[in-house]
């Protein structure tokens, strides 16, 4: 149990911050996806990755999506289950 324990704080302080990478829109535009997923994570930190991106020029936000799930998994060592927090955004 503590091994479990230990791997999901490694996962939760790992994914601490949004990430970013380029891509392009559908009018062929440069843009980012933008992704905030996760439980120590929230759409407000998806809003400061477009901030820290776009800076004092701006940015429109072209598509947002999120959902939550459950996952479980099964071992040697009983049945595990956690929550499953999707959050993306695709900015110009």
């Amino acid at each position: 149990m503590r091994k479990v324990i230990l791997i999901i704080s490694i996962m939760v302080f790992l994914g601490g911050c949004a990430t970013a990478s380029k891509t392009y829109t559908s009018d062929g535009k440069e843009g980012y996806s933008i992704n905030c997923s996760g439980s120590a994570l929230n759409w407000g930190m998806c809003y400061e990755k477009a901030g820290e991106l776009c800076g004092t020029k701006g940015y429109e936000v072209l598509e947002k999506s999120g959902d939550t799930g459950a996952m479980v998994t099964a071992g040697q060592h009983g049945l595990f289950g956690g929550s499953v927090i999707n959050r993306s955004m695709i900015i110009k």
